[in-house]
């Protein structure tokens, strides 16, 4: 998954409203991932850093191998994406495995689609969920859009339209299967040539950028998550593996899990999602003491007439 290079800085205005749709998913998890310092080659900025975002997660395919899961879990990870499938008839060989590995060792986690841009869109979904299970405890499922110029097999020049029409027929079946809102995974480069002005901002969206803090390369879109690093080290994972960091506090993707089986687009990802569209740049505010949480519960409990706020 190489990292772009283009700048990108446009939003539609109407972005936060969009994603109030955004994001629905489940689990457990372990607690916060140690992040002492900046991830090799990643620019020091005035920008938050990713040990700045409390619940982080991983990524991993059958590049990594046979995973230890309770080591992974044990080490703070708390979601894990897993590759499925690529186009319309290569299955991850280590899919299973992770997916059960996952499943028994209580890390939350969901399957990701890498699209191979010459196989018939809902070919390459047929064949995703013949591979990905519908399980209420896990996480929506992603859609894995990137540019692949130097593949063998497939030489197509992507348009936006094309694309675009691709996409929508592939996530619209995502969410007709599963029953929860698709993610979108990309990469710069393809942000900037196919969604940077606001194709499927009604979509929460997962960003890579291991250089720069995703404010740098995709300007003012607010994100859901961030892979932040690709040659990151984990218990439990012989060799790299990605690392990523969810927007939101460990409240928050408290709640995201709590209320995930009720088939909700959650509002704490709105929460979330307003935050950072008001304050671009700056990371989530932490949840105030368990005191301070009970004290205004109960003013709310006094005080009905006055409105309820997200939680």
């Amino acid at each position: 998954m190489p990292d772009g290079k283009i700048l990108i800085s446009r939003v539609l205005p109407l972005v936060a409203l969009a994603l109030a749709a955004a994001l629905s998913g489940c689990g457990g998890g372990a607690g916060p991932m140690d992040v002492a310092d900046l991830p090799r080659g990643m620019v020091n900025s005035g920008y938050p850093k990713p040990h700045d975002y409390p619940v982080h997660g991983i990524d991993v395919s059958k590049f990594q191998g046979d995973i230890d899961w309770s080591a992974v879990a044990n080490s703070g990870v708390k979601f894990a994406w897993i590759k499925a499938t690529e186009g319309g008839d290569r299955a991850d060989a280590r899919f299973q495995a992770n997916w059960t590995g996952a499943k028994a060792a209580g890390v939350p986690h969901g399957a990701y689609h890498f699209v191979y841009w010459c196989r018939p869109p809902m070919e390459e979904m047929a064949f995703f969920e013949q591979n990905a299970p519908v399980e209420d405890d896990a996480l929506p499922p992603v859609l894995d859009v990137e540019a692949t110029p130097t593949s063998k097999t497939c030489h197509k020049h992507l348009t936006q339209d094309g694309a675009i029409a691709d996409m929508r027929v592939m996530l619209q079946e995502m969410e007709r299967h599963y029953g929860k809102r698709p993610i979108i995974y990309t990469t710069v480069d393809f942000y900037e040539a196919i969604l940077s002005d606001g194709a499927f901002s009604d979509y929460p969206i997962w960003v890579r950028s291991t250089k720069h803090h995703p404010a740098v390369k995709y300007g003012s879109r607010a994100w859901a998550f961030w892979q932040y690093q690709s040659d990151g080290q984990t218990p439990g994972i012989n060799g790299n593996v990605d690392r990523d960091v969810f927007y939101g506090t460990k409240g928050q993707w408290d709640a995201f899990l709590r209320e995930q089986p009720s088939g909700a687009r959650q509002p704490t990802i709105v929460q979330a999602v307003t935050q950072q569209l008001a304050e671009p740049g700056v990371p989530p505010s932490p949840q105030p003491p368990a005191e301070q949480q009970v004290t205004a519960e109960q003013a709310d409990d006094r005080q009905p007439a006055a409105g309820a706020s997200v939680q």
